[in-house]
């Protein structure tokens, strides 16, 4: 879907330089991010969770297009919180909307890892859309 939000600072995330992974969960999909493949997708900010997980037919919901003005795609960081930008306001006020907010819960089409370190982000239960159109 892609897209921007006029309304909103746009957040300030250094890309990656080196290549790292992401793991998402409980799929256990592990991506190996390449700086010099981004972007991956249209969804979310470039380098973000969301774009780099729909890049790889990784689903994560996200109901506004990836522009930061819901909180479908929230995730919990189970590690490398440190090598993502700080959230802006606009990240921190729609995390005030989601279910079970963790003290590591981000926006997946806000947060940006710089590559510093590995990452494992995990789909909250709740948020696991297990029905696919077409799907037998």
């Amino acid at each position: 879907m892609g897209g921007s939000n006029p309304y909103i600072e746009t957040a300030a995330a250094r890309l990656p330089a080196k290549k790292y992974t992401l793991t998402i969960l409980p799929a256990k999909r592990v991506i190996e991010v390449d700086p010099a493949q981004l972007p991956y997708s249209r969804d979310g900010v470039k380098g973000s969770i969301l774009e780099i997980a729909m890049g790889h037919h990784v689903d994560i919901d996200h109901a506004c297009g990836g522009v930061c003005a819901c909180s479908t795609c929230h995730v919990v960081v189970r590690k490398g919180l440190e090598s993502l930008q700080e959230p802006t306001d606009a990240e921190l006020d729609q995390l005030d909307n989601a279910r079970g907010l963790t003290p590591n819960s981000r926006l997946a089409c806000q947060a940006v890892p710089d590559g510093s370190c590995d990452v494992v982000v995990e789909i909250p239960s709740w948020n696991r859309n297990l029905v696919a159109e077409g799907a037998h």
